[in-house]
């Protein structure tokens, strides 16, 4: 993107600056929210084409910001509904051949990653809001207007599913060892 004219609209400059400043961690926010390095930069620029499209005047770049994360959960969670048949075959999909992993650490990230891409989108948004945005459950509740009632049962709903599938299986490496 090419530096904005100084004789350019302001919102203009807010895009500009925002895309120079903010760019790469908006990134990373979509492909944690989507769980796709080839989502995530389609979702960014989506959000910003919404939020700067509509409403140009009176955004600064810290609540320009906000709202393209506010629009790129939208969009997640907007995909994830229209996706709801796709989910229901999916598993007939053949699956990609993975080489394992010699590090332990790339190994837990992989399978971190693959069983938050088996919730469902309000589980996974409400996780990622809680344990990447660091956002308190009302918080959570506020951004995506639900109750905190819901939002404490998907954030539940969501860890014991992480938790049962990423448990390691009791036995089978002691008894490998003896």
């Amino acid at each position: 993107m090419q530096p904005a004219a100084s004789g350019a609209p302001e919102w203009e400059r807010v895009v500009h600056t925002l895309v120079a400043e903010r760019g790469d961690a908006l990134t990373r926010y979509a492909y944690f929210v989507s769980g796709s390095v080839d989502d995530a930069p389609d979702l960014v620029q989506d959000a910003l084409v919404g939020a700067f499209g509509r409403l140009r005047n009176g955004f600064t770049v810290a609540s320009a910001e906000a709202y393209v994360r506010r629009a790129i959960l939208n969009a997640f969670i907007d995909r994830g509904r229209r996706a709801s048949r796709w989910r229901r075959i999916a598993h007939l999909e053949a699956a990609p051949v993975e080489l394992d992993s010699p590090a332990e650490a790339t190994d837990a990230r992989l399978d971190l990653h693959g069983e938050l891409q088996k919730l469902t989108p309000r589980e996974r948004a409400c996780l990622v809001l809680r344990y990447y945005d660091d956002l308190k459950v009302d918080d959570i509740a506020e951004t995506l207007g639900l109750s905190s009632g819901a939002v404490k049962r998907y954030l539940s709903d969501g860890l014991a599913r992480m938790a049962a599938a990423l448990r390691p299986d009791d036995g089978s490496e002691a008894s490998h060892a003896r």
